[in-house]
């Protein structure tokens, strides 16, 4: 019998978080005897680093970040952001050969996301990396202050808005390097929670993504109200893309996508 227990949580305001985690977080789901306190929100570098502090019970992180800190967290097998024709983009303003990007000024998401490592892998010699929230990336690149910027979340739906073009479509090359989906970020658990504990966290994780899956046109409003992008279209083009069966279960494919990367 798993002891009642308080637990901090963390996640993204991303659409597919939200859509996730809502079920949990707004009680549509018995969670008992855990309770979760108030979700904290945050951009995933932000959790990334509270994550190299140890700072969250159970946190959204990217699996960049989760190779840091396999000590202190276990990854659980439901939430997971994980698919193919989903991974970050390498975009400028104007059409380059990738191999032109070298020397130039690009922006990344933060040090420790998904997206970084995938551009470290891409083009080795690329080294004059700027880290900055996703959100300002694309807003950079039209204003000058960088060259190109690898962009992430609703930015893959947007980007031709600011102008933009694509240089490289990082996740479509991990695809075909490796033959497995791009994992982009997961749910962790603090190992010293023990194994009851983080067993039922997982599970009440995967019903609530199965109890969004199973109503989809709920919770909209949780959802938009902190989305960065609020067209609808967007968002739930969004929540399509990044939400499918491995955010339910890993699975063992899943399982060997995120030790591969």
């Amino acid at each position: 019998m798993v002891a009642p227990t308080n637990l901090s949580i963390g996640f993204s305001p991303c659409p597919n978080d939200t859509f996730i985690f809502n079920a949990l977080i707004h009680g549509e789901i018995t969670t008992d005897p855990l309770r979760f306190e108030k979700e904290i929100l945050a951009d995933v570098e932000n959790l990334n680093a509270w994550a190299l502090e140890s700072r969250l019970d159970v946190t959204k992180l990217s699996f960049h970040a989760f190779g840091h800190v396999l000590n202190d967290y276990v990854l659980l097998n439901g939430g997971s952001a994980l698919g193919r024709g989903c991974g970050p983009l390498l975009v400028a303003a104007k059409a380059y050969n990738s191999s032109k990007i070298v020397g130039k000024r690009v922006a990344i998401p933060g040090k420790y996301t998904t997206a970084a490592l995938l551009l470290r892998m891409f083009l080795p010699d690329c080294t004059n990396i700027i880290a900055m929230r996703f959100d300002e990336i694309m807003p950079s690149i039209v204003a000058g202050k960088v060259d190109a910027g690898v962009i992430i979340h609703e930015s893959r739906f947007t980007y031709q808005d600011y102008g933009l073009v694509l240089i490289q479509d990082l996740g479509s090359w991990w695809e075909d390097s490796t033959g497995l989906p791009i994992p982009l970020g997961g749910i962790a658990a603090k190992r010293s929670l023990g194994n009851e504990i983080i067993g039922a966290i997982d599970q009440y994780v995967r019903e609530s993504v199965r109890w969004a899956f199973a109503n989809p046109g709920m919770g909209m409003e949780y959802i938009a109200k902190h989305a960065q992008e609020m067209n609808e279209k967007v968002i739930k083009d969004h929540i399509s893309l990044y939400v499918n069966s491995f955010s339910e279960d890993l699975g063992d494919e899943g399982r060997a996508a995120v030790k591969e990367f």
